[in-house]
């Protein structure tokens, strides 16, 4: 696994015994001296995990930490604080800081590669998941990568997988009033659980009388609904070799018995924040596709989607030699509506259309804005006699009802032509259906509009 490691220590040594350690394990590795260097380099460069002193002049680290998470640029990378203290007070203090882990000198080898593995491979999700958002949406992005999820009034739901009375009863005391928990005695029952149900992280037991914790974590880490659910650890002391383990297999951290109350709700709170940003991320990629092949004016599919999906309902229709329409409507004089009430009043009737578009047609038929003032129904297992009744439908009903405009309440009458064209027996593709529905539209407005044409239907 290749990634840039920046570590952070005042003292000379200390950085080179790190960086001989991180070589070895084939890491690039950068260093700082001191916290101004180590936020210029976090900025500046590529940065996928840093190591970072506590006890440094000037500046210590729970301040670097402070300012990495506080800047957009930065606060998505993974900090792990190393310090020769060992109060728990000190490991909140880090993880409220920001921190991603706290590690205590002398670290021990295996420990500090397995963490700085874990934090590499969250890392690298969450930077295909940035890309992802701020090269298919600028707009906004900086606004999104801003927020403090840490600080947001929402309780997270969270679920505890734990045999023990005694054990889940306490972490339930610790947890009252900062996370809305559940608990599952059974494990089996407890991966169900998880999977249907929108935790925001799931702790696990290590002390159960004859089931392997680390083999729920693998079920957990092996189902997509679960895939990115943060796990959190609760383990025995002497369970190092089984934390190490776990941590190869996916979990984000982990506390050891006797828990602190503190420590439990720093590491719990940490784990949210990570999950709401990257499911922020998500949300963003998925808006950006969806807003690609989205009208924004109407809410219908664009003509980008209908030439990507038609072909697919075309070759469909062939193969299970099954019928197949298409209706291309066209609003009747819709330039004089653009002159008379302004494009408000003309974007006003586009609205009004698609909605009642919509209303006419069946959840399976594709609708979708063409361009301007047109729009295209594909209907699926519609033949050409179904498709012309369901044209005449739409046809009266907009030239019926009329649309009001403006903010005055003001009402125009609006008609509209449609051409209806269907799969033909034989030798057929997408280009005839379509040019041949156009046709029918070219006739309906060249007859005298407000009519519906069917060619070859």
């Amino acid at each position: 696994m290749t990634a840039r490691i920046l570590v952070v220590d005042d003292i000379p040594a200390n950085v080179r015994l790190l960086e001989v350690r991180l070589l070895a394990e084939y890491f690039d590795v950068l260093t700082a001296t001191n916290g101004l260097d180590a936020i210029e380099t976090c900025e500046n460069g590529k940065v996928d995990v840093v190591l970072l002193d506590v006890m440094m002049p000037d500046m210590d680290g729970f301040e670097v930490c402070r300012r990495l998470k506080s800047d957009p640029a930065t606060s998505h990378i993974p900090v792990v604080m190393i310090t020769a203290l060992d109060q728990v007070s000190d490991r909140v203090r880090g993880l409220e800081a920001g921190a991603d882990d706290f590690l205590t000198k002398p670290v021990n080898d295996l420990q500090l590669m397995t963490r700085v593995k874990s934090l590499v491979r969250l890392k690298t999700l969450t930077d295909e998941l940035r890309l992802r958002a701020s090269t298919t949406r600028n707009i906004g992005i900086e606004e999104l990568l801003s927020r403090n999820f840490a600080s947001e009034d929402i309780t997270p739901k969270v679920l505890l997988i734990d045999e023990r009375k005694s054990s889940f009863e306490r972490v339930q005391k610790m947890l009252r009033g900062s996370a809305d928990l559940d608990i599952a005695t059974d494990p089996h029952a407890g991966f169900f659980q998880a999977a249907e149900t929108p935790y925001e992280c799931v702790m696990i037991s290590t002390a159960f009388a004859d089931f392997d914790p680390l083999r729920l974590c693998s079920q957990l880490r092996s189902l997509d609904r679960t895939r990115f659910l943060p796990i959190i650890l609760l383990a025995q002391e002497g369970e190092e070799g089984r934390i190490i383990r776990g941590l190869e297999l996916g979990i984000n951290d982990y506390l050891m018995r006797p828990i602190d109350q503190q420590e439990l709700t720093a590491r719990l709170r940490t784990q949210v924040r990570r999950k709401r940003y990257n499911d922020q991320l998500r949300a963003s990629v998925t808006q950006t596709i969806e807003m690609a092949v989205t009208d924004a004016l109407t809410g219908l599919h664009n003509r980008r989607y209908l030439d990507s999906h038609l072909q697919t309902l075309f070759d469909r229709s062939v193969a299970r030699r099954r019928p197949l329409s298409v209706m291309i409507t066209d609003l009747d004089r819709f330039k004089t509506v653009n002159d008379t009430h302004g494009h408000d009043g003309g974007d006003d009737v586009l609205r009004e259309f698609a909605r009642r578009l919509r209303k006419n047609v069946r959840g399976i038929d594709l609708a979708c804005r063409f361009g301007g003032e047109e729009f295209v129904v594909v209907m699926p297992d519609t033949d050409g006699a179904v498709a012309e009744k369901v044209a005449e439908r739409i046809r009266a009903e907009i030239a019926q009802m009329p649309f009001a405009v403006g903010h005055a309440g003001e009402t125009i009458e609006v008609t509209v032509s449609v051409g209806v064209s269907s799969v033909l027996k034989g030798l057929d593709s997408v280009a005839g259906l379509m040019k041949r529905a156009d046709l029918a539209l070219y006739e309906a407005k060249s007859a005298g509009r407000n009519r519906v044409v069917a060619k070859a239907a």
